[in-house]
Parts: structure tokens; sequence; C-alpha cells
């Protein structure tokens, strides 16, 4: 039961004292020594944590003794056991930046004025009622959409989640308005925010994956409208759904195809870098370099 396992949760309810979330929350992963990241803000929760199978179990099973909490829909994949250095658990205005604290609003069911929520079954029922009318909308940043994303989706040149209010409100999309659309993300949590933020600017028909990428890869594997490798924020960087990859994104230095992310070997950087092996063998071509000032950014 030592089994490394990486577990991925979000629940938008109504926290009034999120300080006292975080000191409990906090206390509970140092018992149990996991490591991870947990944000707290007066929305909700949004948390991604590893560590043993049998420990997590036991830290989901207490985190769901809080009322607002009870009924956290958990992802779980396979870990390395060092997915995550240390554990950091804050409060923050939102749990998703989009920079929309004040517009967002929620009750005991989550944000309201959110997209409705398909399983992955029903997105493939979407898309055969619908056709070529319905739309995949990555509700990620660009570089992650660079080694994976649905078959023919939209992917704004999003570099954070703050950009998404400014592109949306700049008109770009103000064509897709009344189809159908499908954002997805990650795990969920960051189309919950989406979807309404769509909504709220005259997007009429907006769903969202129940569950993200991670969810639909879990009943579809390769077999369905998703291709390529999920990135992760942990030390693992890539998930994918079996040996049938196919690989979208290409290398840096020499175009080759690949879907490794490298960091910058510079420690005062913190850069990503879509590296071949070949080309990561050399170690001067870990250094992202003034050419790179743009490279994406993560906080390990």
């Amino acid at each position: 039961m030592r089994e490394p396992k990486v577990i991925l949760f979000y629940c938008f309810t109504p926290l009034e004292d999120p300080e006292a979330i975080r000191l409990w929350q906090g206390t509970l992963c140092e018992s149990l020594a996991l490591t991870g990241r947990i944000l707290i803000s007066r929305h909700g929760i949004n948390a991604t944590l590893g560590g043993p199978m049998a420990v997590l179990k036991k830290y989901v099973k207490a985190t769901k003794t809080y009322p607002g909490f009870h009924g956290l829909d958990v992802k779980w994949s396979q870990g390395t056991g060092r997915d995550f250095p240390r554990l950091r658990v804050r409060v923050r205005d939102e749990v998703v930046s989009f920079g929309a604290t004040e517009e967002l609003k929620v009750d005991a069911e989550g944000i309201i004025g959110a997209g409705a929520h398909l399983s992955p079954r029903e997105v493939h029922e979407l898309v055969q009622s619908r056709g070529d009318d319905v739309v995949f909308f990555d509700g990620r940043n660009a570089f992650e959409a660079a080694i994976g994303r649905f078959r023919g989706a939209i992917v704004p040149q999003a570099q954070t989640t703050r950009d998404f209010v400014r592109i949306l409100e700049s008109g770009v999309y103000d064509h897709l308005k009344s189809r159908p659309i499908v954002t997805y993300c990650t795990g969920g949590v960051r189309c919950e925010v989406l979807s309404a933020v769509m909504t709220s600017r005259g997007f009429g028909e907006v769903y969202q994956i129940d569950g993200g990428v991670v969810r639909y890869g879990e009943e579809y594997g390769n077999r369905g409208f998703w291709e390529g490798s999920l990135f992760v924020f942990d030390e693992r960087l890539t998930q994918e759904f079996g040996d049938d990859v196919t690989t979208l994104g290409h290398c840096e230095r020499c175009d080759a195809p690949t879907s490794h992310y490298y960091n910058c070997a510079n420690l005062s950087c913190r850069a990503l870098i879509l590296l071949c092996d070949e080309c990561a063998a050399h170690h001067s071509s870990l250094d992202c370099g003034p050419r790179h000032a743009n490279a994406p950014r993560v906080t390990k």
C-alpha cells in the first residue's frame, strides 16, 4: 500500500474563514507527511498532493468530514514518490487567478452561472448530435496546449490564466457566441471559472467537461477527441493516457517531435523549455537563454 499516487481535486463552496481552513489543512497534511499545493479562498479550495495511496486515502477521508467538502470529486493518478518538493498551503483571493474576484459568486452548489457539466460520454453525444458546430475551447495556458489538446480546439494565446478575461473582452471570439462551446482544462477547476466568465460575456451555450482532461482520459484514453500529452503542475510535468500517444510538440532547438518540458538550468529562472531527448542531453541546451525571455514559467 506504499504505492505512490497523486491526487487532484477542487471544490467551490463558500468558506467563511479561509485562514482556519488553511491551518486545519496544513496540520492535517503535515501529520501525514504529504507534499503538494493547496490554495484556499472564500470561494473554495483547489489542491494537488502526492504520497502513498494509503496515506492519501486517510487525507481524503478526513477532508470530507468538513460539510462543504463532503462531495469532493478526487482524481487519482500514478505518482513517482517525489512529485512535489514540499508542502504549500496558502490563502488567496481566488483559487484560480482569473482576476475575477468580485465577479465570481458561489453558493453551496458551486459557481453561480457556470457552464453545464458534461461527462466524457455526454461530450461525445453532443458532438454526434451537433457535429462540426461544437467548439472545444482550451482553458489552459498556451504552452500546455503545445503538447496536448482536443482535436481542432480553439487555443487562446494565454500566457497566464489572467489573460483570458482580456482576450474574451477583445472580441476576437465573438463569432463563437452562438455556437455550443465545450471548455476544458486539466482537472476542471479552471473551466468552472472560465465557463462562468464566458457566459456572463454573452456566450450563449457553454459547457465544461466534468473532471477535465484527467477524467476524459481515464474513460477514453487516446481513442477519443484528445490528442497528445497532458501537462501537469508537478515534477512529472506530463501525463499520458496509454502507450499510443500522438506527439504534438516540437523541440525548441531542432524542431524534432517531443512532449518533454525541462526546467531551465539557470536556478534563478523558472522557464520551461520544450526539448527532444538528444538536445536535452547537452547541458548547455537547458539554458533557456535571452531568446526565451517570454518562455512559459511555472511555480513549483
